[in-house]
């Protein structure tokens, strides 16, 4: 049975702006979160990566703001900034304008958010640390926040911001709707879940399943000092639209970005330490198709939407299962293909087993040989068109190639415009066929009687 937004009690004005964006169907986790949102109910979603949980929870929180109310309404918290800023450009294509939206997160001024806050935004979308800070300073009003999502609520308890979501969600009004959304839903996320909503309604959409169906897994084995290179190798011959490099340390960065943009793929840096300015820089690139690579640490492996996106490459291996789902889901998004890469040593082998224990999927081995992926134990041999036979090869004894030929074989007809050679004199000027010529003999006459000295001076060769 197919299901259209309007069945799902989306208005007539949302539904028209998703058709606008080529959004017609709703996925499986928006048709199980948005009914029960809209009727004011506390919601925990489970849900793969890229399964449209954003829209799941944005379309029925803007539908229920109210215009005439000129107060912040809605609140979104997000793990990185670059998930909420994304949220923050998803929420401006469906709403109105006048109704307002801002994102606050850290690396921004905080004195031009909070002017900001004085227009009376109806969505603030934030990062925990700065949306609690504006509370704090009591520039933040939450007496009238009636919705407080928590979207990638697993990742902010693993950066060590449940307690300061707590402090959030408990500066709000008792009645306030909560809604948690992640892939992983671990025993604590579940306990902040019983202890602060009231009979939460569960989603769970194919609970078994925690990578998009359309995920190929593959891992390659090399050295470790053959990283860089096996990196440069795979994308050379897979040669994906564009790709994210996750690494686990800040420190090697600098050198495999340098590295990669040497050999010519263009590249560039996205992590946590960098300015606010440059992450969003590095990001519009990476969209735009200006980069085909983009060097990452896990700060970009939540949330980030990025179209065009067929690859991800796990330069070092994720810390666990929990991160290379969430590394994995950045691509292969609503329904699309995808391909996850690990890149290891041959002693990490037991991590890839492990996870593909822990998320039942299939990672499996692959090498590179003659500029063809294979599997171990295949021959991979590249396909070229088959050479021209040379003439010489037919006589017996002939070289097979023209590279090996000697000289004397080549064809006469190959020196025929050559100027030949004149015949080396010969010691007493002999011609070649041993007389001498009418001249020298007449100079021999003249010579008759001179001194010994001077006749062999003239037999010497100049």
């Amino acid at each position: 049975m197919k299901f259209n937004f309007a069945a799902l009690g989306v208005s007539g004005v949302l539904a028209a702006k998703l058709a606008e964006h080529g959004i017609e169907e709703p996925s499986p986790v928006q048709q199980e979160t948005i009914p029960l949102i809209l009727e004011g109910k506390d919601v925990i979603a489970r849900s793969q990566t890229g399964t449209g949980k954003t829209l799941a929870y944005l379309l029925p929180i803007l539908q229920s703001i109210e215009p005439e109310l000129k107060a912040t309404q809605k609140l979104v918290l997000a793990p990185s900034q670059e998930l909420a800023m994304q949220i923050v450009r998803e929420a401006q294509c469906y709403m109105d304008s006048d109704m307002g939206v801002l994102g606050l997160i850290g690396g921004a001024a905080v004195k031009r958010q909070i002017e900001k806050l004085r227009e009376h935004p109806r969505l603030v979308v934030g990062t925990p640390g700065r949306v609690r800070e504006l509370i704090a300073l009591k520039k933040l009003k939450m007496h009238n926040i009636s919705t407080i999502v928590v979207d990638e609520v697993d990742q902010i308890f693993q950066l060590g911001d449940a307690g300061e979501v707590n402090q959030i969600i408990n500066s709000a009004l008792r009645d306030r709707q909560l809604v948690f959304l992640s892939a992983t839903i671990n025993e604590d996320i579940r306990a902040m879940a019983s202890r602060e909503m009231k009979n939460a309604a569960a989603v769970g959409i194919e609970p078994e399943r925690v990578t998009a169906a359309g995920l190929e897994h593959y891992y390659f084995v090399c050295e470790e000092r053959d990283k860089a290179d096996m990196l440069r190798r795979i994308v050379r011959t897979y040669n994906p639209r564009k790709a994210i490099v996750f690494v686990n340390m800040t420190d090697t960065i600098g050198e495999l970005e340098a590295k990669l943009n040497h050999v010519g793929l263009k590249t560039a840096a996205l992590y946590g330490d960098a300015d606010k300015v440059t992450r969003a820089t590095v990001l519009s690139q990476f969209r735009a198709d200006k980069l085909k690579l983009l060097v990452a640490t896990d700060v970009a492996a939540r949330g980030l939407d990025i179209e065009g996106l067929d690859m991800v490459i796990q330069f070092d291996p994720a810390p666990d299962s929990e991160h290379y789902v969430h590394r994995a889901g950045r691509t292969g998004r609503m329904g699309r293909k995808g391909t996850v890469i690990s890149i290891i040593t041959d002693r990490e082998r037991f991590i890839m087993n492990k996870f593909s224990r822990d998320i039942g999927e299939d990672i499996r081995e692959r090498m590179l040989q003659n500029g063809m992926v294979i599997e171990p134990g295949q021959t991979g041999v590249r396909r070229t068109a088959p050479a021209k036979p040379k003439a010489e090869a037919s006589r017996p004894g002939a070289p097979a190639g023209g590279r090996g030929m000697k000289e004397e074989s080549r064809p006469a007809a190959a020196d025929s415009g050559r100027k030949q050679a004149r015949p080396p004199a010969r010691k007493g000027g002999q011609t070649q066929n041993g007389l001498k010529s009418k001249s020298d003999r007449e100079r021999d006459r003249k010579n008759k009687g001179a001194p010994k000295w001077l006749k062999e001076k003239g037999q010497k060769p100049e």
